[in-house]
């Protein structure tokens, strides 16, 4: 049975993240280094020292994040791992979609980490502060969420942004209209409504600035085939080809992240263990409460990596 690698977004982002990595793999600080190369700065010294509240703002957390995915693939790779030998298919949630295309060649680590400092920027900028916003629901079948979204927009923008498996969908757009579709759903019997502290209304159509300006952003890198299918976000399906993969990439700026889908679609076509690789393991416990089925392991220390290893021989 086949496996796939996934690679985290936004909110797994800790102080401390891939510094044992560094300190166990030469390969995997090499990255660090030359993330801290693109983006002109000591962006490693805030991963591993912080403080958290810089390291979470959103043009940190991207490119830091996808460092550290990178990081643990450098690591396996040194030991001999070849992701075009042992792994059918990669994927990554939001900002991951980019760890996954770097892990498989499609640009460079540092095109990637400049590509993330872009989006992270552009998808601030968007949205003037305070008049976006985000909330988790909880419980509710996607159908309810979908109209109470529909009801609370009144000409205004509120949608699904992400769907994420478990039970949980995250609604973004205009303040007003998120925080009446979270009483609404509320009403329609959700188990929880909860506004989320996020700096903008991410995977919304108030991204379609973003959108434009990771299209002139993603037109100026050199781009290959993946030497591994990527399943994108917005329409759960693999491809290799490049100018595809950079479309599919403008159009999650704005497209709802379609998790869910990805973790089933894996299922369907025959991948039986899925790795989280990079910072943290929320991606394996979206994946266990979507199909008990698909097996989970994580890639984000030296010891997870041997561990990985062994499993993967």
């Amino acid at each position: 049975m086949a496996v796939a690698f996934t690679f985290p977004g936004q909110g797994s982002q800790a102080v401390g993240m891939g510094k044992d990595l560094a300190d166990a793999f030469p390969e995997a600080r090499r990255v660090f280094e030359e993330v801290d190369d693109a983006l002109g700065e000591k962006l490693s010294k805030l991963i591993w020292e912080g403080p958290e509240e810089t390291l979470t703002l959103t043009a940190n957390a991207q490119p830091a994040l996808m460092a550290v995915s990178l990081a643990a693939i450098r690591a396996l790779e040194a030991r001999g791992f070849s992701l075009k030998d042992k792994v059918a298919y990669v994927a990554g949630h939001s900002l991951g979609e980019y760890s996954a295309l770097a892990a498989a060649g499609f640009v460079s680590v540092a095109d990637a980490a400049r590509l993330l400092r872009v989006r992270g920027n552009a998808m601030q900028a968007a949205v003037p502060a305070g008049e976006g916003a985000m909330a988790a629901i909880i419980g509710l079948e996607q159908a309810d969420v979908e109209a109470a979204c529909a009801e609370a927009a009144k000409g205004s923008i509120c949608q699904v942004a992400n769907d994420n498996g478990g039970g949980q969908l995250v609604i973004s757009g205009a303040k007003p209209a998120v925080e009446l579709a979270a009483k609404l759903c509320t009403e329609k019997g959700a188990k929880r409504a909860l506004m989320l502290q996020v700096s903008a209304p991410f995977h919304s159509a108030l991204m379609q600035p973003a959108a434009e300006i990771m299209r002139e952003a993603l037109a100026g890198v050199a781009k290959n085939s993946p030497v591994v299918p990527v399943v994108s976000n917005v329409t759960v399906t693999p491809t290799s080809d490049p100018y595809e993969i950079a479309r599919r990439l403008v159009a999650q700026v704005t497209g709802r992240v379609r998790w869910r889908e990805t973790v089933e679609w894996f299922a369907a076509n025959g991948v039986a263990t899925l790795y989280e690789v990079g910072a943290g393991k929320v991606l394996s416990g979206l994946a266990r409460r979507i199909n008990r089925d698909v097996a989970t392991g994580a890639v984000g220390t030296a010891a997870d990596v041997e561990a990985a290893l062994a499993a993967l021989a």
